[in-house]
């Protein structure tokens, strides 16, 4: 006799406002009021806002000229990466005692399948529940969590009563709690796709599964119409993937004022070159492929990329790739850089490569020393200790304004 094939029983967890309520639980003055992190003027981007903010309208990816507009009195924060980062893997962890299968779609949000752990949904329903009190208490922060037979369904649901939700979604609910919301709700359809079809008189997914097929195709696509029927009937038979091999590693910023001095632009280079060796470290890795992505203030942009001979996870290595790549590949001419970024792809465990036969002692040199730093900075924090040159870039004339530093969360 075949055994009968556990119910599916995924999980969407979403920290509340996330970079948000890290702030405010490092400083309770910030709790009721309006608060968004980022960074205010013409080049400002919205990272995310507290849920007093979003009341006048803010949200996250916001311009911050139009924030400010909209919220005058709110209280800026500037974000602190690093902290997040570190909250986020305290609560990674939470979530790899539950289940294996842990999907993170982002620094705060993450997919679980919980298939053969539990019973059935309400299994499910009681494992978010523990998983909710358990980031409560370790980190006096809030999720939210929907319950679902698969992914789309559960990404849904985990919406439906933020902050602090806990919503169940099966199959069985899909017309009276899915048909109703708006069609933009449906993975795939972004503001063109939207367009079409509300041209058509569709608005609510609901309205898309009574339009005749062939009306559907005519909008949108035979391939397109396939996908957003299945979902608008709670169909979605994706896996979740454990990802925990990444794929690359990146950071870059958005500048206030364009970088016009090859020495700024240099400096920018290196501190992002320095950050992603960090990680790099951090994470026990090494990369082969160096990139780099350049923003002209006219808004022309390149992407630029170099193989290593062997991989590294030093900054010394990156910039000076990233160097290179900007010097012979990148023709700026009189403009400035309003963006720059710096990353890295062609990820290994670090020393599972064919090592040199005579070990660079230079490289050697430099790598005991960025240990050494990486020791400090976990024991007294990410500003105890910086290169020099970054340090003089900091205080001296060299200063410059980053307009957005931190990916946006909701």
């Amino acid at each position: 006799m075949t055994p009968r094939p556990h119910p599916r029983v995924i999980l969407h967890l979403d920290m509340d406002a996330f970079y948000a309520a890290v702030e405010v639980r490092e400083d309770p003055s910030l709790a009721g009021v309006p608060l968004i992190i980022g960074h205010r003027g013409p080049r400002g981007v919205v990272s995310t806002c507290s849920y007093e903010a979003r009341r006048f309208g803010v949200h996250s990816a916001m311009p911050s000229v139009t924030a400010e507009r909209l919220c005058p009195d709110a209280i800026w924060r500037p974000g602190r990466m690093q902290l997040y980062v570190e909250v986020s893997r305290r609560i990674r962890r939470i979530l790899d005692e539950a289940t294996p299968l842990v999907e993170p779609l982002s620094i705060d949000e993450a997919f679980l399948d919980l298939t053969g752990v539990v019973a059935d949904l309400e299994g499910g329903r009681r494992t978010a529940a523990r998983l909710k009190a358990r980031i409560r208490a370790g980190e006096g922060l809030t999720a939210s969590v929907g319950v679902a037979p698969n992914k789309f369904l559960a990404k849904v649901a985990s919406d439906m009563e933020k902050p602090d939700g806990l919503v169940l979604l099966p199959r069985c609910d899909v017309e009276a709690r899915l048909w109703p919301l708006p069609i933009e709700r449906l993975w795939g359809v972004g503001p063109r796709t939207a367009a079409r079809l509300h041209g058509g008189d569709v608005r609510r997914i609901g309205d898309l599964l009574r339009l005749p097929a062939a009306r559907l195709e005519a909008l949108v696509g035979a391939a397109a119409a396939a996908h957003l029927s299945a979902l608008a009937r709670g169909e979605d038979d994706r896996p979740v993937v454990d990802q925990r091999a990444a794929k690359s590693i990146s950071e870059e910023r958005t500048y206030g004022t364009d970088l016009m001095s090859a020495d700024a632009i240099d400096e920018a280079l290196l501190a992002r070159s320095e950050g992603v060796a960090r990680q790099l470290r951090r994470e026990g890795l090494a990369a082969r492929t160096v990139q780099i992505k350049v923003r002209t203030g006219d808004f022309t942009t390149w992407t630029r990329a170099h193989t290593l001979p062997a991989a590294t996870d030093l900054a010394e290595v990156i910039v000076e790739a990233a160097r290179t790549l900007l010097r012979t590949r990148i023709r700026l001419g009189r403009r400035g850089v309003r963006l720059l970024g710096v990353g890295v792809s062609g990820l290994e465990p670090y020393g599972s490569g064919q090592g040199r036969l005579f070990p660079d002692a230079v490289e050697e040199r430099a790598r005991r020393m960025a240990r050494a730093a990486d020791m400090v900075r976990e024991r007294l924090g990410e500003g105890a200790i910086t290169r020099a040159r970054l340090l003089r870039s900091r205080r001296g004339r060299n200063r410059v304004s980053e307009a957005s530093s931190l990916p946006s969360v909701d």
